[in-house]
């Protein structure tokens, strides 16, 4: 708690006024309006017609976050600032995406009680309005991580972005197995927090600054870790020790491994809508940080490209080599279809990890070798393609016996989806498309994506990495494989019971939307390509000798 009171006064000093960064941040503060609104009103309303306003509310207002980040300006420090538009812009739409998902997640066997025996509605059983807020404020968090220009700041928006989520497992259905799937991702996150705090701590100890990139009167933790590299050939123990323990703790938010123990069960425990929304929100939060913190310390000198400092690259190609082997190998061995998308997600965490390695590429290069951009575009793809697989899972419902009566579930195992081609023509289409595509099978969205980090993998020379990432998407071939032949080639277990559509059309709108989009897409995938590359330009690098007029402190 010292370190974090020592570096919050020292920031203070020096910090531009809090009301000047407001105008940075129109589509968070469209978020936060939004989220209040529905915390202190509409979710609290006597009146269900009012109450099912929420998740309109929350969708139009994320429509409207995407619309104005791309008329707010970057700060005028920010590292990558072209980041926010193209970043903020694809948080919005998969967001869209996630609210239709969510819709009867909660309160909907209270409401069905009500409807049934009557009597008042109860504003303490209800958790309608408080989902949909934490909902925005996760979100909000996200954005305000691709917004960052400091330590300090990256820290708070990595934190709000993962507190709501620990609510929303907790709430998002009755049963106990919610509860604990809370509890165990709590007490991880806090463990993971803990870890990239104290790297922060050990990158302001070396550097005296929390901002990432300054100027040459001000300079930045990117100018004076370069300043410090020309000096003496190396960014120094300190600085290396931070920044090492830093990513590991981030790690927990992208479900690297060594944090990825906890992915299959809080998965499994939540309601697929938020399994689904885990799947991306925390991931894209972790994979932005990591970017920020990678590009104060590599690549950004030189006409060539670079490459990290050594004990950063090997600690990201070891934790890239074993998140792909370890999450596909364990997926193979799942019948569970959220504890298999979670090891996938795992994997999946892997194959983006290269592209972090791989960098920016060569200035001039083509948007095919930057590593940055196949990272920002992977996950899009990412976010539509498993979006739908989780929405196809969210559509499909079987009885179950409670002591109120009969209520309802989602299917979970692979049996489950057993000949739904024949049952559901639609949502069996959806299903195969979208683990198609997540296998990387062209000419799928998904295979754009794995081949822009192939490109970028094989342009940084990381060789050994890139037949790593080969043998994982060989492997992962069987159990994606089986997602499409179970439903597409088998016949339905008559003994399991029939099962029936989810009454939420939002949730299958959302399904159909993913699938089309993993198909659509690919005609622009070329551009959306090139706007990544656009979003992971760098600022404009101060030398070395004019950041060398103010020096960094020694390492003690």
């Amino acid at each position: 708690m010292s370190e974090v009171l020592f570096i919050v006064l020292a920031q203070s000093e020096s910090a531009p006024p809090m009301v000047e960064k407001l105008r940075y941040l129109v589509p968070e503060s469209i978020l936060f309006i939004a989220a209040s609104v529905i915390a202190m009103f509409l979710g609290l309303s006597p009146k269900q017609e009012v109450r099912k306003t929420c998740a309109w509310v929350a969708g139009l207002a994320l429509a409207a976050a995407g619309v104005a980040a791309q008329f707010t300006p970057a700060p005028p420090h920010a590292l990558l600032p072209n980041l926010m538009p193209f970043a903020k812009s694809l948080i919005a739409a998969v967001g869209v995406l996630l609210v239709m998902l969510a819709s009867g997640t909660v309160d909907r066997e209270y409401e069905e009680m009500l409807r049934r025996r009557g009597g008042t509605w109860d504003g303490l059983r209800s958790n309608r309005g408080e989902f949909y807020a934490f909902f925005l404020f996760s979100l909000m968090g996200l954005m305000l991580c691709a917004s960052a220009d400091d330590l300090i700041w990256l820290f708070l928006a990595l934190e709000l972005t993962s507190l709501p989520t620990y609510v929303m497992v907790s709430i998002s259905t009755g049963r106990a197995k919610s509860q604990e799937a809370g509890v165990k991702y709590f007490f991880l996150g806090a463990l993971g927090a803990a870890m990239f705090l104290y790297g922060f701590a050990l990158l302001y100890g070396a550097t005296g600054t929390t901002q990432l990139f300054g100027t040459s009167a001000e300079p930045g933790i990117a100018q004076v870790l370069a300043a410090k590299t020309a000096s003496t050939g190396g960014i120094g123990v300190l600085a290396t020790c931070g920044l090492v323990i830093a990513m590991v703790g981030v790690s927990f938010k992208i479900a690297a491994v060594p944090m990825h123990f906890y992915a299959p069960d809080v998965y499994q425990g939540a309601a697929t809508s938020v399994a689904a929304f885990l799947a991306f929100v925390p991931k894209a939060a972790g994979f932005i940080t990591l970017m920020l913190l990678a590009c104060t310390v590599g690549w950004r000198f030189g006409d060539h490209g670079g490459s990290l400092p050594e004990a950063i690259r090997i600690t990201l190609w070891v934790m890239a080599a074993l998140t792909m082997t370890v999450g596909n190998v364990l997926a193979i061995l799942q019948s569970n279809v959220k504890r298999m998308l979670a090891y996938s997600s795992v994997a999946h965490s892997g194959y983006m990890l290269v592209g972090i390695i791989a960098g920016p590429g060569a200035i001039g290069a083509q948007a095919g070798s930057n590593g940055l951009a196949a990272v920002l575009f992977y996950l899009l793809c990412y976010g539509f393609m498993n979006l739908g697989a989780f929405a196809v899972l969210a559509c499909l419902e079987r009885q179950r016996s409670t002591d109120g009566g009969a209520a309802t579930e989602e299917i979970e195992t692979v049996d489950d989806l057993r000949g739904l081609w024949k049952s559901d023509r639609l949502l069996g289409g959806v299903m195969v498309l979208c683990a198609a595509s997540l296998l990387g099978l062209p000419p799928l969205l998904g295979f754009w994506g794995k081949l822009y980090l192939f490109t970028s993998a094989i342009s940084a020379g990381e060789l050994a990495l890139v037949v790593v990432m080969g043998l994982n998407s060989a492997i992962a071939a069987f159990y994606y494989l089986r997602l499409v032949a179970v439903p597409l080639l088998e016949n339905p277990d008559e003994k399991r019971g029939r099962l029936q559509v989810t009454p939420f059309p939002g949730r299958i709108f959302a399904g159909v939307l993913s699938a089309a989009s993993v198909v659509l897409l690919v005609v622009v995938a070329g551009r959306l390509i090139d706007a990544g590359a656009r979003a992971a330009v760098f600022a404009a690098p101060e030398s070395a000798a004019r950041a060398d007029a103010s020096p960094a402190p020694e390492d003690r």
